[in-house]
């Protein structure tokens, strides 16, 4: 309780309480969110006589009325009952209706105290009777939504501080706040409180796998940038892969945070102090050290005059979590630092993510509009060893549960990944379709049938009475057809209307036989899991397959462009899209339909269609997705295959391929937009 005896030191809190150890497991089951979390960090500052040197405040619980500027009456309701004991025989049924949650007869008390620590130390600092503070608060906030807990929080602690300062306490000048989410979780619950709201300036460095690591959403893309008047206040930078460490983070701190802050001038600096990201952490995967988080601390309190409150987010291995809040702490002190250096460069990865942030932001923040030096950019970054989930990643104890992980070469993924994400909705240049009359002659030109000219099957067929009849009669019903990957791009998508080739394609598609344009174009998003796999097929070239996966789960998400075709078109663009369509270069006959009327009925009872007669092909399954306007909505992916030990369904894979899931967000997303910004 000692306060500084040197009047030129800075004045530093220090907030802990040992009643936020009572929240814990109901029955002491094993937990990575406990109470040793906040015991070890405090037993390392008292080692080094931290307290001694700082400002030590007693924890207040925060008043309902604070708490309702960002939670709903609801969510503080069940909060502030739920230890209780008229909760007793429904506390653990509760819990299990959310996601990654649990609740003891010491919930109640922990989470008004964390929200109340957190305001307390964010009122003296906006005051001026502090200069900076930690609070080292449980349970953690960043994740809680307005109205429900998720990813260990129950209250948004940071939020509520925020707002405080803000709406009830505008005598102290804070007119403009910036929070720095460094916890290797993306802040959700943060994010969507101040989406639209440009006295916040909400930065998340996270990792994000594509929309795979928790809490597995869009939400943590760098797509998302704020609405309406916080338009351009909300900056993601989503990591694809984990092993992200201290040179990653600097780089980010130093292209993208910097800058932006420097032209925010904020009023004082919230951090939501997640130390997850650290090495050897259980549930983050990447590999920040304390002299790390001191370099990244000691790079923002050149801002807001130095008034920056740390509030503890995540964190699971204790020795990192209490190494790097003391390395932070005796930053703040203006003690001396730790000793360290950088000596590794930032991966690959890492510039590709920032120059893709720049973009996103430059029309807001024009200090990122300057490109980067191209040195920079080719020659400071390494490659790496990712290792990927099949299932994901989930702030939970179970996270890794069942995922099939495999381990794959950065460089090849930026082979895969790469070319899709540089695509444009109707792209004029590269994106333009090349008819079969201008295919460049070193290629096997595409000789059509003198049967049905345009049509594709398995095997010549010479019934030109058949074909016709077959055609006739699916070419007056119309569906819809789902595409996802190279096929949301709509140049890619019309070379199996139209016929011809886009950049990228090793060989040109002859088309449908009916050429007429879609019909209709929506984007819709369904329950289903995108993936990747390194392979490649006739069409085309290096860079992957991608494939739904059959089973819907309320918990996927994926992006999905509409395309609005007949029944015949459909089965044109079926045999294309499994590169059964030629044989020695000429395109077959097609006698009868793969997919005909009667077949519709089976696949939407059964949500899928297994065809046989493709199942050397990529896409020998067809998945019923719906209706939209009372039209059948249909795509197709991998075979699926029945087990019955488990009950199951399960994707047939290929053990030589590399496979990676990924959530396409960021792709879905971008062609959504640049749909959009076209119309």
């Amino acid at each position: 309780m000692a306060a500084p005896e040197d009047p030129h030191r800075r004045r530093v809190g220090l907030l802990y309480d040992e009643r936020m150890c009572r929240h814990a497991t109901p029955d002491g089951e094993i937990h990575p969110e406990n109470p040793d979390r906040i015991r070890a960090i405090w037993q390392k500052l008292e080692s080094e006589g931290i307290p001694l040197r700082c400002v030590v405040l007693s924890a207040k619980e925060a008043e309902d009325k604070y708490i309702a500027s960002v939670h709903t009456a609801r969510h503080i309701k069940l909060i502030k009952n739920i230890s209780s004991k008229k909760f007793n025989s429904q506390r653990l049924r509760i819990a299990s209706e959310f996601n990654s949650i649990y609740f003891n007869k010491g919930s109640s008390e922990a989470s008004y105290l964390a929200a109340g620590s957190v305001m307390e130390v964010s009122e003296k600092v906006a005051k001026g009777d502090l200069d900076s503070a930690i609070a080292i608060v449980r349970p953690p906030g960043h994740h809680a939504e307005s109205d429900e807990a998720m990813g260990f929080c129950l209250f948004n602690n940071v939020a509520i501080a925020a707002n405080f300062l803000l709406n009830e306490r505008p005598e102290l000048g804070i007119r403009k706040i910036l929070i720095v989410d460094w916890d290797v979780h993306h802040g959700n619950g943060t994010q969507n409180m101040f989406y639209n709201d440009p006295r916040v300036l909400f930065f998340s460095v996270h990792r994000f796998d594509f929309g795979m690591f928790y809490p597995a959403s869009g939400d943590g893309s760098y797509c998302m940038i704020g609405e309406g008047p916080g338009a351009g206040y909300n900056i993601n930078v989503p990591w694809e892969q984990g092993q992200c460490g201290d040179a990653d983070y600097v780089a980010v701190w130093d292209h993208v945070l910097l800058p932006v802050a420097e032209s925010y001038d904020p009023d004082i600096i919230l951090i939501s102090a997640g130390f997850d990201a650290a090495v050897d952490d259980p549930l983050g995967g990447c590999c920040i050290t304390p002299y790390g988080y001191s370099l990244m601390l000691k790079k923002l309190m050149g801002f807001a005059q130095g008034k920056i409150v740390m509030a503890l987010e995540g964190g699971y291995n204790l020795k990192s979590i209490a190494d790097s809040v003391l390395a932070c702490a005796k930053v703040l002190l203006e003690e001396k630092p730790l000793v360290g250096s950088i000596k590794a460069q930032p991966l690959e990865s890492t510039w590709r993510v920032i120059q893709e942030v720049r973009h996103e932001l430059k029309t807001f923040w024009p200090a990122l509009s300057v490109e980067l030096p191209q040195k920079v950019l080719v020659s400071n970054w390494r490659p790496c060893s990712v290792e990927l989930n099949l299932s994901s990643s989930s702030e939970s104890i179970v996270e890794n549960d069942g995922g099939a992980s495999v381990t794959i070469c950065a460089t090849n993924f930026v082979e895969i990944i790469e070319p899709l994400s540089k695509l444009n909705i109707d792209e004029d240049n590269h994106g333009k379709a090349i008819t079969l009359d201008h295919i460049a002659t070193d290629k096997s030109p595409v000789v059509l049938s003198e049967e049905c000219p345009n049509a594709q099957a398995l095997m010549p067929d010479k019934n030109v009475d058949g074909c016709t009849r077959w055609r006739s009669v699916l070419s007056k019903t119309e569906v819809w057809y789902g595409s996802y990957g190279s096929n949301m791009w709509k140049p890619g998508f019309l070379c199996y209307i139209k016929g011809g080739k886009v950049e990228g394609m090793n060989e040109p598609c002859p088309g449908s036989q009916d050429k007429s344009s879609p019909k209709g174009v929506i984007w819709k998003t369904v329950p289903h899991q995108l993936f990747f796999a390194r392979s490649l097929t006739r069409t085309w070239g290096k860079g992957g397959v991608a494939f739904l996966h059959p089973e819907s789960n309320k918990n996927d998400k994926a992006y999905m462009c509409m395309y609005r075709i007949t029944l015949e078109q459909f089965n044109d663009v079926l045999l294309q899209e499994n590169s059964l369509h030629q044989e020695n270069g000429k395109s077959q006959g097609a006698g009868a339909p793969l997919l005909d009327l009667s077949d519709i009925g089976v696949v939407a009872e059964n949500k899928s269609l297994p065809l046989e007669a493709l199942k050397a092909g990529w896409y020998s399954n067809i998945l019923y997705l719906g209706e939209e306007d009372n039209l059948p909505i249909l795509t197709m992916t991998k075979f699926c295959r029945y087990n019955e030990k488990t009950e199951s369904k399960s994707i047939q894979l290929d053990s030589s391929l590399c496979i990676m899931a990924m959530y396409h967000c960021t792709l879905g997303l971008m062609l959504h937009r640049e749909q959009k910004n076209a119309s």
